[in-house]
């Protein structure tokens, strides 16, 4: 089975994400600065604090950005000091891993003296509320996403991607290479970075090896510099799994094609064909067959059947 590296709950450091968008967002850092990279954030959902400033804090939620808008610093200001001290007090500070505050509001200096004690990072962006936390949310869920680090190589095929799995030296990187040439698109080759995000899976390569393959005898070649930036491509939704198999190793080959096998990532099930290796056969002719046969089987054309359908016909009529 090929190898992996599974990490179904990651997280971000504060310092992280206000590095990663400071683009979108131009966040500043009000007070807390020693708690950025100790605090983590390990919730893809984001909260504001509505009532919780009232008292009622049962729902604070551990890891989650707590974004702070004018209603939340209207009713502040409106208290008196010490119970606006009370007020942040009782917030539960050692779950929050930080607080946003958004239209570049004034917080309350007994909020920011607070956060300096508690190492709580304290962030300010000029975006408005519903700007920010739409933002936030398509971040942090990519970020967060659970994922898996598979052994194989990912291609770009008739808008596909196609996920080729089998032990090291079978000829996965070798295949990929004659697709690329008939104008296929390499995503990731050795290490494929999966995500579930939603309810499909993405496919990714690491930032270190992108772009490049791996061919015994030749050694690293650079995909982008030998076919064009046009060969490359940086994700795709993977929808097919390939898995080579050494022939004698093969306990049973589908002839017919009417078993359907899945592979499945993180609850999601996608088609798996097995194709036994040998000397002779034509991988990449194999593969790009395989990828069609699947197009047409998921627009509702298939071969197996219809064969069936016509010899059951012949015998019917006899």
């Amino acid at each position: 089975m090929p190898s992996s590296k599974e990490n179904e709950s990651p997280k971000i450091s504060v310092a992280d994400f206000v590095e990663k968008s400071f683009a979108k967002l131009g966040i500043e850092v009000l007070a807390g600065k020693k708690g950025l990279h100790k605090k983590q954030i390990a919730s893809k959902r984001i909260q504001k604090f509505g009532l919780a400033l009232a008292g009622f804090t049962h729902y604070i939620n551990e890891g989650r950005i707590q974004i702070v808008g004018q209603s939340e610093i209207s009713y502040l200001s409106q208290l008196e000091s010490a119970k606006r001290i009370e007020a942040i007090n009782n917030l539960d500070l050692e779950k929050i891993c930080c607080i946003l505050i958004t239209k570049k509001l004034v917080p309350p200096e007994e909020l920011l003296n607070i956060a300096d004690e508690r190492n709580l990072p304290i962030l300010r962006t000029a975006q408005v509320s519903s700007n920010a936390i739409s933002y936030i949310s398509s971040f942090l869920l990519e970020t967060l996403a659970p994922q898996i680090t598979l052994h194989g190589v990912l291609i770009g095929m008739y808008e596909l991607g196609v996920l080729l799995l089998g032990e090291s030296g079978i000829g996965k990187s070798e295949c990929a290479l004659d697709l690329i040439a008939r104008g296929h698109r390499l995503v990731a080759d050795d290490a494929v970075l999966i995500k579930k995000l939603g309810e499909n899976l993405e496919g990714f390569s690491p930032e270190l090896t992108r772009g490049h393959l791996e061919i015994r005898g030749l050694g690293i070649i650079n995909v982008r510099d030998l076919f064009g930036v046009s060969a490359v491509a940086s994700c795709k939704k993977i929808e097919l799994c390939i898995e080579f198999q050494k022939w004698q190793d093969v306990l049973e080959v589908e002839r017919l094609g009417l078993d359907r096998q899945e592979k499945e990532i993180f609850g999601v099930k996608i088609t798996k064909y097995i194709l036994p290796v040998s000397a002779g056969r034509n991988l990449s002719t194999l593969v790009e067959t395989a990828v069609r046969v699947h197009l047409l089987k998921v627009a509702g054309f298939d071969a197996a059947q219809k064969l069936i359908a016509k010899h059951s016909a012949i015998v019917g009529g006899q």
